[in-house]
């Protein structure tokens, strides 16, 4: 069998030598921050619905489990209806953001066009 090595090297030259620089982007798919939102929102689903059932279960409406599940209901389609705004509130502003950015590019090249048609 042949080894895999390059002719006229060692196996410590070839692995002493750095990795061949490469272009590939290695940032993640999804932002931190979008990440942190999420994880709080579900903490929030969690904790939210369970906690005001207990909390209101005895101290509200007198050992009535219906009405405190009701309200543990409601509370969760709050933490939901929540999650959903503030996502599209971001959505809504990475969508300004970019149609900004393009009409700013649009201008510019309508404006080399313009002057570039008057040059001589």
């Amino acid at each position: 069998m042949s080894a895999r090595k390059p002719h006229g090297q060692s196996y410590a030259d070839v692995a002493a030598k750095p990795p061949p620089k490469s272009d590939s982007n290695v940032t993640p798919a999804v932002p931190s921050d979008v990440i942190f939102k999420l994880l709080a929102f579900t903490a929030a689903m969690v904790v939210g619905p369970i906690g005001m059932y207990f909390l209101t279960v005895n101290t509200i409406f007198g050992g009535n489990p219906t009405y405190a599940g009701i309200l543990a209901a409601v509370t969760a389609n709050v933490v939901l209806f929540a999650y959903i705004y503030v996502a599209w509130k971001e959505d809504q502003g990475d969508r300004e953001e970019a149609s900004k950015a393009n009409s700013k590019e649009s201008t510019v090249k309508s404006r080399d066009k313009v002057s570039g048609a008057f040059s001589i």
